[in-house]
């Protein structure tokens, strides 16, 4: 079968989410993943027929593309195309893996960001630094403050002013390959010790700050947030020991873990959901001594170029019939009880998703003080460099 050929029949939903996974890696262009998937036609077609727009809610002006800033795996590809054929607006998708990544990047000017998911523990800092705008709650009508789960979702606001809407919250723990694994693991202690012995050379942590020193941090009996030098000292004695068994150090682990290159990883809940769902040897681990609980968010940066579609796709988002498919797909739990009461039961009732009070308890949401002290940041470099 010819090339042209095999690109002219519709393509599969397996098909479509290998172009999507090899666009956001930066494999293909936007152009070639629009052409193939047929999205560039459809959204074409869609902006100039009359009606297909949305209605009311899309009345304005919102341009033909926009961009938004985001995690690896993180959303339904479907929810982006069902957004440019209600509106005619092509989504552009960037993928980072820190936080420090989506901070440099907006302090340097002109991210061409229209939207970005930030966590919880930088919103505060974003808002001092003037980067980002407080949201026009009225542009987001589909946003229902009275259904959300407060616990994950407060730091949203900063001085009474909403400057955040919550995507979804969630965990760090690790994940493991079982067949491969045998050893059992429930702490961060064993994570650092097996990656040293029986995951010798299979190994991943984070490109990330935040949680490679923190689970560090928590693996020696310290605050996943610290910052006291003493601290950080043995913590970076730990990860320069740690390095030489590593598989990667990468923020991006799933295509590793599926093809068994690596068998153990530092991994987010959505991730872990993911993994286990496709490859149910992958056991997701809270670590019983601590680790991190998260909440990202939706917001608008001060500089955006299309802050009339940014504001589109945050309402968008956040219609529960929108939502409860991002979740199916992403994996992450929900902060808003509407979209968990359209969630299927096999859903809200996994423990990857959903953990016992008693696995939440010994986590701890990200500090701000983390994302900019300096100690931390420069640990990171040095180990990265080692």
């Amino acid at each position: 079968m010819s090339k042209d050929y095999k690109d002219s029949l519709p393509i599969s939903a397996s098909r479509f989410m290998e172009e999507f996974m090899r666009l956001k890696r930066g494999s293909v262009s936007r152009r070639h993943f629009l052409g193939v998937t047929g999205l560039g036609l459809a959204a074409a077609v869609i902006a100039r027929v009359p009606g297909l727009q949305g209605g009311a809610a899309y009345a304005q002006d919102l341009g033909t593309q926009m961009s938004i800033a985001t995690w690896p795996n993180y959303h339904d590809p479907a929810t982006f195309e069902a957004f440019t054929a209600a509106t005619g607006v092509a989504v552009e998708v960037n993928v980072f893996g820190s936080n420090e990544e989506m901070l440099a990047k907006l302090q340097a000017g002109a991210s061409g960001w229209d939207l970005f998911v930030p966590t919880n523990y930088t919103i505060s800092t974003y808002v001092k630094l003037g980067l980002i705008d407080e949201l026009d709650i009225a542009k987001a009508p589909n946003f229902s403050p009275s259904t959300q789960n407060t616990r994950f979702t407060n730091e949203g606001m900063v001085d009474g002013k909403t400057y955040a809407l919550p995507k979804n919250w969630g965990t760090t723990g690790f994940a493991v390959n079982t067949g491969k694994i045998k050893t059992p693991m429930t702490s961060w202690k064993d994570f650092f010790e097996l990656a040293q012995t029986e995951a010798d050379g299979r190994a991943m942590v984070h490109d990330y700050q935040l949680t490679t020193i923190g689970n560090a941090l928590v693996s020696l009996g310290y605050s996943f947030n610290s910052i006291k030098p003493e601290e950080l000292a043995k913590a970076e004695e730990l990860l320069i020991k740690v390095k030489p068994h590593l598989y990667a150090i990468n923020s991006d682990y799933q295509p590793s873990m599926r093809a068994t290159d690596a068998w153990l990883t530092m991994c987010w809940t959505n991730d872990g959901a993911q993994l286990n769902r496709d490859m149910p040897e992958i056991a997701y681990i809270l670590g019983k001594d601590g680790g991190e609980i998260w909440t990202d968010f939706y917001a608008i940066p001060k500089d955006a170029p299309n802050k009339a579609a940014g504001y589109a796709l945050l309402n968008f988002l956040m219609d529960p019939a929108v939502a409860v498919k991002e979740h199916i797909a992403n994996g992450a739990p929900t902060t808003d009880s509407r979209v968990i009461a359209l969630l299927p039961a096999e859903i809200t009732s996994n423990k990857i998703v959903y953990p016992d009070e008693a696995a939440l308890t010994p986590l701890e949401f990200g500090a701000a003080v983390t994302l900019t002290d300096p100690g931390r940041a420069e640990l990171m470099a040095r180990f990265k460099s080692a």
